[in-house]
């Protein structure tokens, strides 16, 4: 029959009687892809997905080390030193929000690269900025494609990987964050004293073509192709990788696959309307207080670490180097979390890790001594990388597939309205309250994130994304 696939003998075959029943075609698949022993082929797709999020991480961590000369160079106030930092977040926002849509209109695949370009494009023209405003523009750009990579990484990550690995390695992806984090560190320490900061944006743009790499070897979701009723093609996916998973096994036959819930049936409607629907409107709810707070305590906070550092005598040499020293705590941070998601849970994971972050946030920023700075400093990133792994392990797991990518593009949106809001505000209340009441603002908001998860977070620990579904 025409649009028939041979399949191997071992591979149940989606045909017309499951193809015209849609959803039941959409939990085969989804039964086939969880039955999957983790081998190679998976980490292999992990690994390129982290690797881009790694250098993303990268270009938005940079600006912690380079704001203060910025700041110098084009004489800014505090105020517009903290709008300039808000525009990337203007920018994640738009891209955030945008890029889910599309990615469960048009497929993950697709939007990821084009994230790559926006991200690439925005860090050249950030080295080749002449003022102040148009690095704002430029990091806005830099800002919505570094937007539209995170949910779709996210979705792409899930759809890939069974039940029982997904959330680890969902925490440890975000675990390449601290690590890109302190790349950018280390990368501004190179160029920062002898090139300038220009420099350092433009060593950055190169990892974009990296997209290539990303077209080359990652499939299409077939969780995702089945969902838009295209199973041929979500067979011949398939097929593909049955194939690799059974020769990194040295050939042995797969588990049969296990009966999975089938999506209820229904209209399709506009993915952000899902959002809103019955059984998901309360973790809406839940999420978009979560990110939003967890954002702003965050960028208002680590934004600002080197140029308050500098603010409080130390040069720009030693104030990087400080906050390089005290980000190396994320790096346990993330790894416990990795640990704690899979066995203790998400919901308390979260709890404990936006509590942390808010005690730590308020005790670094009362330290008596620069002993105790760096001690507070630790412990702090400690808990917020933490924080972020479990936040990302836990969205996307929240939607059915037909929003998954929009349902975390959407959370990632408002959380990118606290990330603007969080720079900002820092520099209009630092010459007001001092670095004292920045830290209890952090702490505050974190306080509000986890209480938000306390109350209205649902525990998504070793289900079926199909299962978590209504």
């Amino acid at each position: 029959m025409a649009g028939q696939v041979a399949l191997p003998a071992d591979t149940p075959v989606l045909g017309a009687a499951t193809a015209v029943a849609g959803q039941g075609s959409a939990a085969m698949v989804a039964a086939r892809l969880e039955r999957l022993p983790m081998t190679g082929f998976q980490r292999t797709i992990f690994i390129i997905i982290a690797t881009a999020w790694f250098f993303d991480s990268i270009d938005l961590g940079s600006l912690t080390f380079l704001l203060g000369s910025i700041r110098t160079e084009f004489g800014l106030s505090t105020a517009q030193a903290g709008l300039l930092s808000s525009m990337s977040f203007v920018g994640m926002f738009l891209g955030a929000g945008i890029s889910g849509m599309l990615a469960d209109r048009f497929g993950r695949k697709l939007v990821f690269q084009v994230s790559m370009i926006f991200w690439g494009l925005g860090s050249v023209w950030c080295a080749y900025a002449p003022d102040s405003t148009a690095l704002g523009y430029a990091r806005l750009l830099l800002g919505f494609g570094m937007g539209m990579e995170f949910p779709v990484a996210l979705a792409i990550v899930s759809e890939f990987l069974p039940s029982a690995k997904r959330g680890r390695y969902l925490a440890v992806l975000e675990g390449f964050w601290p690590l890109g984090f302190i790349a950018a560190g280390l990368l501004s320490l190179v160029l920062l004293s002898t090139f300038g900061w220009r420099a350092v944006f433009l060593a950055q743009a190169v990892p974009a073509l990296f997209l290539f790499v990303v077209r080359m070897f990652v499939p299409e979701s077939p969780r995702w192709l089945a969902d838009r009723g295209r199973f041929d093609e979500a067979n011949r996916v398939l097929a593909d990788i049955e194939a690799k998973v059974r020769a990194r096994l040295d050939g042995r036959p797969l588990p049969e696959p296990q009966p999975l819930p089938a999506q209820a049936q229904g209209e399709r409607r506009f993915s952000f309307l899902e959002l809103w629907s019955s059984g998901y409107a309360s973790r809406t709810v839940m999420i978009w207080l979560t990110w939003f707070f967890a954002l702003l305590g965050f960028y208002g906070l680590t934004t600002w670490l080197g140029a308050l550092l500098q603010e409080a005598g130390h040069s720009v040499t030693k104030s990087v180097s400080y906050t390089i020293l005290i980000s190396l705590a994320g790096v346990p941070g993330f790894i416990s979390s990795a640990l704690l998601v899979e066995g203790w849970g998400r919901k308390p994971t979260a709890v404990l890790m936006l509590l942390g972050s808010a005690i730590a946030a308020y005790l670094y920023g009362h330290s008596p001594s620069f002993g105790w700075l760096i001690a507070f400093g630790l412990v702090m990133q400690f808990f917020l990388f933490g924080m972020w792994s479990v936040l990302y392990a836990y969205t996307p797991e929240l939607y059915p597939t037909r929003a998954r990518a929009t349902g975390a593009g959407c959370a990632s949106a408002i959380g990118r309205v606290g990330s603007l809001l969080g720079p900002y505000a820092i520099g209009v209340i630092l010459p007001v309250l001092g670095q004292g009441g920045v830290f209890a603002l952090g702490g505050g908001s974190f306080v509000i994130a986890a209480a938000a998860v306390a109350i209205l977070g649902v525990e998504t620990k070793g289900k079926s994304l199909e299962a978590i579904s209504h």
